[in-house]
């Protein structure tokens, strides 16, 4: 494969990332080639020392998502992250998905249950009092408060526990990634032996 494959493979791989970003990766592997030539070596050797383009472009993007939910810890950079790994282990995903799923269905529920208990609790505190319910006025307006406050709890607790989980599946996802690198690479090793 010639310099001008790999980097135009690995280029179109990139796509999606920021732009200064996939540009300092792209001058770093133009860099290895040009540093193969300085060392003697051809264009395809380098190319097959680095491995498939592709391969390492979805590498790329996980490690960059991943690096990016690290430090902003949003929706959109969990979903980045999220997507980015997805990338990487597609036969593994068939085993995590049945799990995951249902995890994140039930913490989504949750959250929105929370949500709901929450506009209830608002709805209660300012038509409870005109009601005349049991306990008068202050009994509405102290559950209508109580209910506010739950609501609370239980969207913070939720969005805790989601970031906790997307975390946690980061974390599974670079460990299964590093566990199964060597598997997945060419053996390059058994060739020299």
């Amino acid at each position: 494969m010639t310099r001008d494959e790999f980097m135009g493979r690995l280029r179109r791989g990139l796509v999606g990332l920021p732009t200064r970003t996939a540009a300092e990766i792209a001058a770093d592997y133009g860099q290895h080639f040009d540093d193969g030539a300085a060392d003697g070596r051809t264009e395809a050797e380098v190319a097959e020392a680095l491995g498939d383009p592709d391969r390492l472009a979805r590498e790329l993007r996980a490690e960059a998502g991943a690096r990016r939910w690290d430090q902003e810890q949003n929706p959109a950079a969990a979903a980045g992250a999220i997507f980015g790994l997805i990338g990487l282990g597609a036969i593994d995903i068939l085993i995590l998905l049945p799990i995951v799923f249902p995890v994140f269905g039930a913490v989504i529920a949750m959250l929105m249950t929370g949500v709901g208990v929450f506009i209830a609790g608002g709805f209660a505190l300012v038509v409870g009092p005109f009601f005349g319910g049991p306990g008068g006025v202050l009994a509405a307006i102290l559950f209508g408060i109580g209910l506010m406050g739950l609501g609370l709890f239980m969207i913070g607790l939720m969005a805790l526990l989601t970031k906790w989980l997307i975390d946690a599946t980061v974390w599974y996802a670079r460990l299964h990634y590093r566990v199964l690198k060597p598997a997945l690479e060419p053996s390059n090793n058994r060739s020299q032996d």
